[in-house]
């Protein structure tokens, strides 16, 4: 069952046959990424194709070991928040409900810059419905990430201009 996995160990990059990084440098302090990475109402103005995000464990932001649902990308996902260091790294892995022998395990790394901070992102993927997506288009992954992390540093950009 999905409580019963080690992710961190199950998903690592040499066990799984998806494995993309993607980074950015922004022009954002770590605490204010980390405030919109772990509050997932905030999640629609920068995730791409997020629907609802419904916090299971009656949390109004992701801690450690908070489960939740969401709509990724047209697939039902139920994920659990895995690792959790405040304002550095979290990662929460998951499976589409469609297909849960499909896994995936998704870190956030944040290092504090001069100008703000260096956002690194990680995902492993294994499971028949990630590898027939990547068989369709080899770069739907890195790229819709190379996305999401644009769009995070634009709103992370634009809500500290506006605290500033």
């Amino acid at each position: 069952m999905f409580e019963a996995i080690n992710w961190p160990q199950a998903m690592t990059p040499s066990r799984s046959p998806i494995h993309f990084t993607n980074e950015l440098e922004v022009d954002a302090s770590p605490e204010t990424i980390w405030s919109l990475l772990v509050d997932p109402r905030t999640w629609p103005t920068f995730y791409p194709g997020v629907g609802d995000v419904a916090l299971l464990d009656g949390h109004d932001s992701l801690r450690l070991g908070t489960r939740f649902e969401t709509n990724l990308a047209g697939q039902d996902v139920f994920a659990s928040v895995q690792e959790f260091q405040p304002t550095t790294r979290i990662a929460w892995g998951g499976y589409p409900k469609a297909s849960e022998e499909s896994r995936a395990y998704h870190a956030w790394i944040i290092t504090p810059t001069p100008k703000g901070s260096h956002l690194w992102t990680e995902e492993t993927m294994r499971g028949p419905l990630w590898i027939e997506l990547a068989k369709q288009d080899p770069e739907v992954f890195w790229r819709t990430h190379e996305n999401l992390l644009a769009a995070l540093a634009k709103v992370a950009t634009e809500r500290e201009n506006q605290a500033g």
